[in-house]
C-alpha cells in the first residue's frame, strides 16, 4: 500500500500495480494495436496499389506511428488512464498526487514507451519496474505518473462484539451528541481487534478510550464495569438510536431535555454514572473484555431486577363488597399516583 499526499494535504492509500499485471496489460494492448495495424496496412495496400514505392513507404511509416504510438496515447488520454489491457486487468494510470492524467502525461509515457517497450522488447521496462519501489517504468518516472490497481479484493468488515446482557439498555440516558465521529471510529476499530492485541496494550487502550468517551458524554464510567464492556454497551446504544432514526421511530432526545422519555423507575431513577456496582461471582457472558496481566478476571453479575412495591389494601366499598372479592390480577409493579 502506497500513501500519497495530495495538494490539499489529503493522504491517499493506493495500491501500485506490479510487474505481472502490468506486463499482461501491455501484452493485451500490443495485441489489439497490432491487429488494428494489420487491418490498416491491408486497407492501405489495397487502396494505394497505383502509387509509387516511396509513397507507399511513407504511408506505411505514418500508419505505424499513428496506430502503435498515437493510438495508445489517444486512448489513455480519452479514458483517463484506462487502455484496453488496463481495463481488462483492473489497472489505471494516475498522477503522483492521485489525480487523472492528461494529454501531456500520456504523450510522455507513449514516446518513452516506444524506446523501452517496442525497441527493446520490454527489457528496459522490466528492469525499471524491478528497481522501482512502486513498480514504475521510465515513462512513469518522466511523466510523473503511477499505475495503480482499481479492483481490490473485498475484505470482511470487523465484527463488533455485543455487550454483556446485564449492560443492555443501561446507558439509554447518555447524551452522545458531543462524541465526534473520529472517536466512534477508534472505539469500533478497537472492539473489532481487541482479541488480537496484547492483553496489557488492549487493557490500557480500553481505559484511554473509555476515559475519552466518558469525558465527551459528561458521565463517568460506572464503578465495577470493565472499560471494554462499557465501550461495547455505549456503541450498541448508539446503534439502537441510529436504527430508530433510520426506520422512522423519531429521534431519541438526550436525557434531561424536554420531551425525553423518563428513566426507568420514575424521577428518582439513577443515571448511568450513578449505577450501583456490579457484584462479582455471577454468570458469565459471551463478551470477555481484556484484563491487565497478573490479575484474575472477575465475572460480573447482572443487577437485581426491579422490586415490586407493596400495594396497600384499599378500604371496602359500601354495600359490603371488598377489594378481596375481586378476581386476582397479575402484579405489574406500576402504582398509580394517589
Amino acid at each position: 500500500m502506497s500513501e500519497l499526499v495530495t495538494g490539499e494535504a489529503v493522504a491517499l492509500e493506493l495500491r501500485p500495480a506490479r510487474l505481472p499485471s502490468r506486463a499482461l496489460a501491455v501484452l493485451l494492448d500490443l495485441v489489439a494495436a497490432v491487429a488494428v495495424y494489420v487491418a490498416v496496412t491491408i486497407a492501405l495496400v489495397a487502396s494505394t496499389a497505383s502509387l509509387d514505392e516511396a509513397a507507399q513507404t511513407a504511408l506505411s511509416i505514418a500508419s505505424f506511428v499513428l496506430v502503435l504510438v498515437g493510438g495508445p496515447i489517444a486512448v489513455e488520454t480519452l479514458s483517463h488512464g484506462r487502455s484496453l489491457g488496463k481495463m481488462a486487468c483492473g489497472l489505471r494510470v494516475v498522477r503522483d498526487d492521485g489525480g487523472p492524467i492528461r494529454f501531456r502525461h500520456a504523450l510522455v509515457r507513449g514516446l518513452i514507451g516506444v524506446i523501452e517497450i517496442l525497441m527493446t522488447f520490454g527489457v528496459v521496462a522490466c528492469i525499471a519496474s524491478f528497481v522501482s519501489a512502486r513498480g514504475r517504468r521510465l515513462g512513469d518516472v518522466f511523466a510523473g505518473t503511477l499505475v495503480v490497481r482499481e479492483r481490490l479484493p473485498v475484505t470482511r468488515s470487523g465484527f463488533v462484539p455485543p455487550p454483556p446482557p446485564w449492560l443492555a439498555g443501561r446507558f439509554a440516558e447518555l447524551d452522545l451528541s458531543a462524541v465526534p465521529d473520529g472517536l466512534w471510529l477508534a472505539v469500533r476499530q478497537y472492539l473489532t481487534r481487541m482479541h488480537q492485541l496484547d492483553p496489557q496494550v488492549g487493557w490500557s487502550m480500553a481505559q484511554r478510550l473509555a476515559s475519552d468517551l466518558a469525558g465527551r458524554t459528561g458521565a463517568p464510567v460506572p464503578h465495577g464495569v470493565p472499560a471494554a464492556a462499557y465501550l461495547a454497551a455505549v456503541v450498541q446504544e448508539r446503534q439502537v438510536r441510529e436504527t430508530r432514526r433510520a426506520f422512522g421511530s423519531g429521534p431519541v432526545a438526550p436525557a434531561g431535555s424536554p420531551g425525553a422519555p423518563a428513566a426507568r423507575g420514575g424521577p428518582g431513577a439513577a443515571s448511568a454514572a450513578s449505577l450501583p456496582p456490579v457484584a462479582p461471582g455471577a454468570e458469565s457472558s459471551a463478551f470477555t473484555p481484556p484484563v491487565p496481566p497478573g490479575t484474575a478476571p472477575v465475572a460480573s453479575a447482572p443487577p437485581a431486577g426491579p422490586v415490586q412495591p407493596p400495594v396497600e389494601p384499599s378500604a371496602p366499598r359500601s354495600g359490603g363488597a371488598s377489594e378481596d372479592a375481586r378476581p386476582e390480577r397479575s402484579g405489574t409493579g406500576f402504582v398509580p399516583p394517589a
